[in-house]
């Protein structure tokens, strides 16, 4: 029975990264930057979005993943942001997104003029990071408010990114925590990853996120 399982699921990653590849290729012949954000639920994805809305307009697309409800597209919409909604809840409530939904989310969206597609990832740090959606950066958004351990605890999704985006930066001077500290835990797991401090609220480090968008846009 274990066997069965282990050949069925290793059947669905090589189906799903294949196709994440396809992906990859078809938004980069484009020109189409392809960024997938992952991180544990509150983390401020979608308020990060909502400020890059500010500098890119219209030439942003978002692809929401969650559960349950269509409220971070409202938010994104309002912002200015179009979006292509993915709820798991009525496939059963999966915790991550895979490539082939967002191929066929994808093949519903008018690409036309978009620069930057952003995939906001279903609020969790463990089964996002397992599944390949073809992104061409991988970024998890780590909160100050989530502790110092969080990279150790959860290394895939920091093994498997390129960017790390400590949030919430404002919150500091009221928290016992080092951001050094995590930057240290941060490069244990995964030495090159890129690292950029911002908060979304005060806009302090935003430049430095919106310059590493630009300097990644093709």
């Amino acid at each position: 029975m274990d066997i069965k399982e282990i050949k069925v699921m290793k059947k669905i990653l090589n189906i799903n990264d294949r196709i994440a590849d396809e992906l990859r290729k078809y938004l980069e012949e484009k020109g189409i930057l392809y960024i997938n954000l992952m991180s544990s639920p509150g983390s401020g994805k979608t308020t990060i979005l909502e400020k890059t809305a500010e500098n890119f307009g219209k030439n942003i697309f978002v692809i929401e993943g969650d559960i349950q409800t269509t409220l971070d597209a409202e938010r994104v919409s309002k912002a200015g942001i179009n979006s292509f909604q993915i709820n798991t809840g009525p496939f059963g409530g999966d915790c991550h997104l895979e490539s082939g939904w967002i191929k066929s989310a994808i093949e519903e969206i008018d690409l036309e003029g978009i620069e930057i597609l952003f995939v906001e990832n279903i609020g969790n740090l463990v089964c996002p990071a397992e599944f390949d959606v073809g992104a061409h950066i991988n970024t998890v958004v780590l909160s100050v408010t989530e502790g110092e351990d969080k990279p150790l605890k959860y290394p895939l999704a920091f093994r498997n990114s390129q960017l790390c985006i400590i949030s919430k930066t404002d919150l500091v001077p009221y928290l016992d925590i080092s951001i050094e500290k995590i930057k240290e835990n941060i490069k244990q797991v995964n030495p090159q990853m890129e690292v950029i401090e911002l908060s979304a609220k005060t806009i302090e480090g935003f430049e430095d996120w919106v310059d590493y968008l630009k300097k990644n846009l093709k």
